[in-house]
């Protein structure tokens, strides 16, 4: 399936639903994966990816003109598989090996070995710093050879902006005024074991990054709509702040049991649950078609 030109809400519905079949699916097969924090995120790259909000070509994974997109929690990998699954860079078979040796579909993402992937995650806390350096390169080589600025989007976990790197990077990011730079916060509120504020607590977030000399949108994080809505707004900002977007989420959304529990960062699903969930997928896809979902 290739992205979706209109950004088509419906359209975007049904793929979301799609991703979260393939995810479940990948992990129970696997026997481990990360199935919370790879559900919370499912509808954020499927507007990033399928709903016209990233410049790529479906094509051509590794055309030098694309918008650069970082996976910096990087163990929601299979989120971003099924992404790709549906942009056709990753097949049937892929989808059936994750974490297997030599597969193309790792834990975390690999840029060796998998189309798509602009660089391996790994330690929580990297994606962001990356993407504000491959941000400001792109910056500089656009003013310097006078060719189309390209964007750049990070996604990071709430838990993860406990790392102190992410704040570093936010500071470059405003003094080197990187407008061409998203940042995107999956915010699910829980993390290994606990949530986030009995962890050490975030506090005000849009308060905070407003003060590090960022352009801060909040969305609901499921909301196709207004996801699409906010990421438009955010392109469009005219100033030279780097833009971030807090969307609010559920850990391990669309799956009844899985929704807002801890104990569902890490693990797999047993045949039972990994039948009940899918079936409860089912029941949304038929809701979607049937228009019971509103868009």
């Amino acid at each position: 399936m290739m992205a979706i030109p209109d950004g088509s809400v419906r359209d975007l519905l049904r793929a979301a639903n799609a991703m979260r079949a393939d995810v479940v699916s990948m992990i129970a097969r696997a026997g481990s994966g990360h199935p919370g924090g790879s559900l919370s995120c499912v509808d954020i790259l499927a507007v990033l990816y399928l709903g016209g909000i990233m410049n790529f070509d479906a094509d051509d994974p590794g055309w030098e003109g694309r918008d650069l997109f970082f996976l910096s929690k990087g163990h929601a990998a299979p989120a971003l598989y099924a992404a790709f699954h549906r942009l056709g860079w990753v097949d049937d078979d892929d989808i059936a090996s994750l974490r297997t040796l030599g597969a193309k579909l790792q834990g975390h993402p690999d840029s060796n070995a998998c189309p798509g992937v602009e660089v391996c995650s790994g330690s929580l806390g990297q994606g962001l710093p990356v993407a504000v350096g491959a941000a400001w390169a792109l910056k500089r080589k656009a003013t310097k050879e006078g060719c189309p600025e390209r964007s750049v989007y990070a996604l990071v976990g709430d838990g993860e902006l406990q790392e102190g790197s992410n704040w570093e990077a936010l500071m470059l990011g405003a003094h080197h005024r990187l407008h061409n730079l998203t940042l995107i916060v999956d915010k699910n509120r829980l993390e290994l074991d606990t949530s986030v504020d009995s962890e050490c607590t975030l506090g005000d977030l849009t308060q905070k990054l407003e003060a590090f000399g960022w352009c801060v949108f909040e969305v609901d994080g499921h909301d196709i709509e207004g996801l699409l809505g906010t990421l438009r707004s955010a392109r469009r900002v005219r100033d030279a702040r780097p833009r971030a977007v807090i969307a609010h989420t559920v850990k391990g959304k669309g799956i009844s049991f899985m929704e807002d529990n801890v104990s569902w960062h890490g693990g797999a699903p047993d045949a039972v649950q990994t039948e009940q969930a899918l079936s409860e997928l089912a029941a949304e896809r038929a809701a979607i078609e049937g228009g019971e979902v509103d868009e």
